[in-house]
C-alpha cells in the first residue's frame, strides 16, 4: 500500500507542473513616439524631473500643502477604497491558502437509542449506546492542471489591481482638491478686483453727482455711474456665493463638516511649475488606472486556466485518524482508527456547464483587454488635452495682459476727457466695462492655467509608478499595506 501511495504522489508531483492558462502578455496598444501637443512652447527638462510624491508642493502654496495630507487621514471615499483593497487582499490570501494542506480537529459525544424494529438488528445490540469520537482530518488537493495556482495568481492580480485603484482614487482626490483650491483662490482674486472696482466706481459716481449738482453733467451720466456701481456689487455678491460653495466642496474632500470649515481669503501670486511630459511610453508605468486595467487582464487570463482545468480529473489526498468509543475513555490504543488514501474525481457530463464557464472566462479576458486599451487611449488623450490647453492658455494670457494694459489706458483717457468736458460719461462707462472684462478674463486665464497644470500632473500619474504596486507576496498578506499612512490605519488592520 505504501509503495502504491508513493507512486501516486510521484505521478502527481510530475503532473502538477501543468498550467492550462494561456501565456500572458499585456494587450498591445500603439504608443506614439512623442506627444503631438508638446510643441516648442514646452520647456525641455530631464525625465527625472517629473513630479513625485507630494506633487502639489511644486505650486509653493502653504495652505494647499496643509490641506492635501488631510485627504489621507479623513476623506471617507478614500477610506472606502482602502476597505475594498483590504477585501481584495483577503480574497487573494484565501485563494493562496488553497495551495496548502487543510487540517482540522473534531470531536463528538452522543447518546443514542435505536429502534427495536430496525432492519437487520441483532438481539445482542443494545437499545441505548454511546457513540463518541475525536479525530483529526487532513486533506491536500494536488494541483495537477494548475487550477489552484491560477486561482491564487488571479487573486494576487486582482489585489494588485485594487491597490492601483486605491492609488488612482488617491490621485484623483488630490487633484480635485488642488483644482477646487485654485478655483477658490481665483474667486478671491476676482472678489478683490470687484471690490477695488466698486470703490473706483463709487468715486466716479461721487464725481458725477458733483458735476451734476454744478449743472455740468446730466442726470443720465449719474444713472450710468450708478448702474456701473450696482452691477459691480452684484457681481461681487455672486462671486462671494460661488466661493462659499467651493469652500464647502473642499471641506468635504478633507473630511470636515462644511459648517465648521473655512479658508481665509487671500490673494497671492502662484508658481506655475514646468511639468515635463517625458515620453508617452512612460505613461504605461505612471498611470495607476492603466496598471489596474492591466492587472485585471492578467487576472482574467489566469481565470481561463481555472476554467480549462475543470475539464480534467482532480486528485486529493485525505487522512482521517482518531479515536472512537461508546464510553468516555477515548484515548486508548484499541479505540484508535485511521483512514488514508487518494480521492479522484472526473466530470463526465455537466450539461454544457463547463463549456459555458470556459466561454465566459474567455469573454471576460476579451472584455478586460478592451477596457485596458480604452484606458490607455483615454490616458493619452488626457495628456494631449492638457498640453493643448496649457499651450492655448499661455498664449491667451499674454494677449489678455496686453489687452488689460490697453483697456487701462483707454479708461485713463476717457476719464481725463470727461473731466475736461470733452466727452460724455458713456465713453467712461464703455472703457470701465472693457477694463473690468479684460481684468476678469486675465484672472480666469491664470486660474485655468493652474488647474490645467494640475490636470496634466494627474494625467501623467502624479507621483505614482508601477513599482509602487505591492509585490505578489505583499498582495496576499493581510498585514501588507500599500499606504504608509492614512485611512488604512483607521481600522483596516485591526
Amino acid at each position: 500500500m505504501s509503495s502504491r501511495l508513493i507512486g501516486v504522489l510521484g505521478l502527481a508531483a510530475t503532473l502538477s507542473a501543468c498550467n492550462l492558462a494561456p501565456d500572458y502578455h499585456p494587450p498591445l496598444v500603439a504608443v506614439p513616439a512623442t506627444y503631438k501637443e508638446t510643441g516648442p512652447w514646452q520647456p525641455a527638462a530631464p525625465s527625472d524631473d517629473r513630479p513625485r510624491g507630494a506633487w502639489w508642493q511644486r505650486f509653493t502654496d502653504p495652505t494647499l500643502d496643509r490641506l492635501e495630507p488631510e485627504i489621507d487621514t479623513a476623506n471617507p471615499d478614500l477610506a472606502a477604497t482602502v476597505a475594498r483593497y483590504d477585501q481584495a487582499r483577503a480574497l487573494a490570501a484565501e485563494a493562496e491558502a488553497g495551495l496548502d494542506p487543510q487540517v482540522g480537529l473534531g470531536a463528538s459525544l452522543t447518546a443514542n437509542r435505536q429502534s427495536k424494529t430496525r432492519p437487520l438488528r441483532g438481539s445482542s445490540q443494545p437499545n441505548f449506546y454511546g457513540a463518541n469520537q475525536a479525530a483529526v482530518t487532513a486533506g491536500y488537493e494536488i494541483d495537477l492542471w494548475g487550477k489552484l495556482h491560477n486561482e491564487a495568481a488571479s487573486g494576487t492580480a486582482l489585489a494588485q489591481a485594487s491597490a492601483a485603484d486605491l492609488a488612482s482614487m488617491r490621485l484623483s482626490l488630490e487633484a480635485e482638491l488642488a483644482t477646487d483650491y485654485f478655483t477658490l483662490r481665483g474667486l478671491d482674486a476676482n472678489a478683490r478686483l470687484l471690490t477695488d472696482t466698486a470703490d473706483a466706481y463709487q468715486k466716479a459716481l461721487d464725481l458725477t453727482r458733483t458735476l451734476f449738482q454744478g449743472k455740468i453733467a446730466s442726470s443720465l451720466d449719474v444713472s450710468r455711474a450708478e448702474t456701473q456701481l450696482e452691477t459691480a456689487k452684484a457681481q461681487l455678491s455672486d462671486v462671494t456665493a460661488r466661493r462659499a460653495l467651493m469652500e464647502h466642496a473642499i471641506a468635504s474632500l478633507v473630511g470636515q463638516p462644511a459648517g465648521g470649515f473655512s479658508i481665509p481669503s487671500e490673494v497671492r501670486p502662484f508658481t506655475l511649475p514646468d511639468v515635463p511630459a517625458s515620453v508617452p511610453s512612460t505613461l504605461l508605468e505612471r498611470r495607476p488606472d492603466i496598471a489596474a486595467a492591466e492587472r485585471t487582464v492578467a487576472a482574467a487570463n489566469s481565470e481561463i486556466g481555472v476554467a480549462r482545468a475543470a475539464f480534467y480529473p482532480s486528485l486529493s489526498l485525505n487522512l482521517l485518524a482518531g479515536f472512537q468509543s461508546s464510553g468516555l475513555n477515548l484515548l486508548s490504543l484499541p479505540n484508535s482508527f485511521w483512514s488514508v488514501g487518494p480521492d479522484v474525481s472526473l466530470p463526465l457530463f455537466t450539461g454544457g456547464r463547463l463549456e459555458a464557464e470556459e466561454s465566459a472566462a474567455y469573454a471576460r479576458f476579451r472584455e478586460a483587454s478592451g477596457n485596458y486599451r480604452a484606458t490607455v487611449l483615454a490616458a493619452f488623450q488626457e495628456v494631449e488635452d492638457n498640453l493643448a490647453e496649457l499651450h492655448g492658455l499661455g498664449e491667451a494670457s499674454q494677449h489678455e495682459e496686453a489687452g488689460v494694459t490697453a483697456a487701462q489706458h483707454a479708461l485713463d483717457v476717457a476719464l481725463s476727457l470727461y473731466h475736461e468736458g470733452a466727452s460724455s460719461y458713456l465713453e467712461v462707462v464703455t472703457a470701465q466695462t472693457a477694463l473690468l472684462q479684460a481684468q476678469q478674463a486675465a484672472l480666469d486665464f491664470r486660474t485655468r492655467r493652474l488647474t490645467a497644470d494640475v490636470g496634466l500632473i494627474r494625467a501623467l500619474g502624479g507621483g505614482w509608478d508601477t513599482t509602487d504596486l505591492p509585490s505578489e507576496a505583499a498582495a496576499t498578506k493581510l498585514a501588507a499595506n500599500v499606504l504608509e499612512s492614512g485611512p488604512a490605519a483607521q481600522g483596516s488592520e485591526k
